[in-house]
């Protein structure tokens, strides 16, 4: 009996590992911050440049918050995907380093606190559109979508799109037309930026049997898929403009992003099987994203003089 306490007591985590495989849990890195850029864009451009620093605060601590929460779902609801996945199987849950419910109470206790932290610093409607963002990630995309159809990030994008809306009513208290164009632009950038990922992992996906696009269609047909969704994007992104949100400054910053991310769905549609192409333009999507959004807050600084 000694003994198996002594064992017991050896494989107890110390609270520093234990910290970290709670954080590891939120997933923390490239996708979160660039929804927190999205949702700090749209603050800055909805304040045209008169940014009030409680508001911006505010949004980014309560959106990390509900990222955190939607990203912690997903990582309870695809346990059993991730057990079978390389890159996935040493992650807290599916390793048993964090038990189920208490992952549960984890997520919803950053749900709670996202909301409270933007219904106190901002208003309602924030708070809600974030509490959207977490339903539709957990219950619509992981729940439902990512295991029933190929197109499962095209519908299931629309809650990464909610972070720019989330930005927008924190300062104005409402959805307007420059908000709307926002999420679309996330939306439409979505896939192409995920299936490139996807084609780099295909064969884990093929592993665990989710239906990613590559694994049901193949290599060349997903490429056709990427790049028709990015030439889709780039006049979207222009649109800002004529509604008198950007000006010229932004009008150019954008068609030059643009034309540099269909060059990349271009280099991938003429080499579709080549992996280091669909790595190549995943992590150009991310600085696509990035640069765009900062164009737009730079852009947002001409309303100051």
């Amino acid at each position: 009996m000694q003994n198996t306490i002594q064992r017991v007591e050896r494989v107890k985590p110390r609270p520093r590992d234990l910290l970290q495989d709670y954080y590891k849990l939120t997933k923390p890195g490239g996708v979160q911050v660039l929804l927190l850029i999205t949702a700090a864009g749209a603050v800055w451009i909805a304040s045209r440049g008169r940014v009030d620093p409680t508001i911006l605060i505010a949004t980014l601590v309560g959106g990390t918050l509900a990222a955190s929460s939607a990203n912690v779902f997903n990582c309870l609801i695809d346990c059993d995907i991730d057990r079978l996945m390389e890159r996935t199987r040493k992650r807290p849950l599916p390793s048993g380093r964090i038990l189920p419910h208490h992952a549960l109470l984890f997520a919803v206790v950053l749900a709670v606190l996202s909301f409270a932290v933007l219904i106190a610093f901002t208003n309602l409607l924030s708070a809600l559109l974030a509490q959207a963002g977490i339903f539709y990630y957990a219950a619509i995309y992981t729940l439902w979508l990512k295991r029933s159809t190929p197109y499962n990030i095209v519908i299931g994008g629309a809650a990464g799109a909610i972070p720019p809306l989330v930005g927008w009513a924190a300062v104005t208290g409402e959805v307007g037309l420059p908000a709307l164009v926002l999420f679309a632009i996330v939306f439409i950038w979505t896939p192409p930026h995920f299936w490139a990922l996807a084609l780099m992992i295909q064969e884990e996906y093929r592993k665990a049997k989710v239906p990613m696009l590559p694994v049901l269609v193949g290599d060349e047909a997903t490429a056709r898929q990427i790049f028709w969704y990015t030439l889709a994007l780039v006049p979207l992104t222009l649109l800002l403009y004529p509604l008198g949100t950007m000006g010229v400054g932004y009008l150019i910053a954008a068609g030059g992003l643009g034309l540099w991310f269909i060059e990349g769905a271009v280099r991938l549609r003429r080499a579709p099987g080549d992996r280091q192409e669909a790595r190549s333009l995943f992590k150009r999507s991310i600085t696509y994203l990035m640069l765009l959004f900062a164009a737009m807050a730079i852009d947002s600084a001409r309303f100051l003089f």
